[in-house]
């Protein structure tokens, strides 16, 4: 394509060659430039027209943010409900919650009139009327209170239940010998050697040399010694004032100090001592004064009975 411009002052004439190549860009330039100039004019007009409330333009740019104005609360409306929904449930299960730990706090021993925060309130959230931010706001805030009220209250019948735990773990309530019957009762009778009326301080349970002996419970070992008549004898101590004592053994495999659980192999059977014959000699002494161990064999065994329904 080919242009010739003619200037008639100077009466000289300029030709321009244009390939298919130049007079496509030159039209895409163009085209650009009318572009970028329409854009300038609409939003000088426009914005013009808004400042200084042309009729038409003020109605477009009321429309306009009306619309953008409705689009952001219904937006809010449906996040808000949303979120109000999830606070309803959210307080419910809350409410779950208060009624289980005031089951539990009556195992842990505590009133649960004592850790309920609020008597009487929670439950689903109900309102009347779509709820507003600030509502929304202060509902999470009052819920935020409640679940550290109840964590802490969690924690603290944690404690109490541990604290029972190990309080039945250190009672003497599992058997020292497995499947052997009871020889010897606590209490009176006569004296094998003496043959005169004798106060049995423990229990006796006869079997084979070399029978394991296990802890009735855990504790520390306070006494490991050979005595003159119980022979190599083991005391354990249980805290509160509770000791057991096994004697007669033939072999010891604690020493003093030393922790032990509940079960744990002890010393094997045997005739050491003031005996007859092999067996194990056992005590439980409450602040030193001996009591009859069935008494504390049987509580066991009830809460194992129990344990198994």
């Amino acid at each position: 394509m080919q242009l010739i411009i003619t200037d008639a002052r100077l009466s000289r004439s300029y030709s321009i060659q244009l390939s298919g190549l130049r007079l496509s860009g030159a039209v895409l330039g163009l085209s650009l430039g009318l572009m970028l100039i329409s854009a300038v004019m609409y939003h000088w007009v426009f914005l013009k027209g808004a400042r200084e409330g042309w009729p038409v333009v003020s109605t477009l740019v009321r429309l306009v943010v009306r619309d953008e104005v409705a689009q952001r609360d219904r937006f809010m409306r449906e996040n808000i409900d949303v979120m109000a929904k999830r606070l309803g449930e959210m307080q419910a299960k809350m409410l779950q919650l208060e009624s289980l730990g005031e089951r539990v706090s009556g195992l842990a021993g505590i009133n649960p009139a004592d850790i309920r925060a609020k008597p009487g309130q929670g439950g689903v959230l109900v309102a009347g009327h779509d709820l507003s931010m600030d509502e929304l706001q202060t509902a999470l805030s009052e819920l935020e209170k409640l679940t550290n009220q109840r964590t802490d209250v969690m924690t603290v019948i944690e404690s109490r239940l541990f604290e029972q735990k190990v309080k039945k773990l250190m009672v003497p309530t599992e058997a020292p010998v497995k499947e052997v019957g009871v020889g010897s009762n606590f209490g009176w009778r006569i004296d094998p050697f003496t043959g005169r009326t004798a106060l049995h301080t423990g229990l006796d349970f006869p079997a084979e040399q070399g029978t394991p002996i296990y802890a009735a419970a855990g504790g520390v070992v306070v006494t490991q010694e050979l005595h003159p008549q119980y022979g190599n004898m083991i005391e354990v101590d249980h805290g509160n004032d509770l000791i057991t004592r096994y004697a007669h053994a033939s072999r010891i495999y604690v020493k003093k100090g030393d922790l032990i659980k509940r079960g744990q192999k002890i010393a094997d059977v045997g005739t050491t001592g003031r005996s007859t014959g092999p067996h194990l000699h056992f005590e439980v002494l409450v602040q030193g004064v001996p009591q009859d161990p069935q008494k504390f064999l049987k509580a066991g065994g009830n809460l194992a009975a129990l344990g198994k329904r």
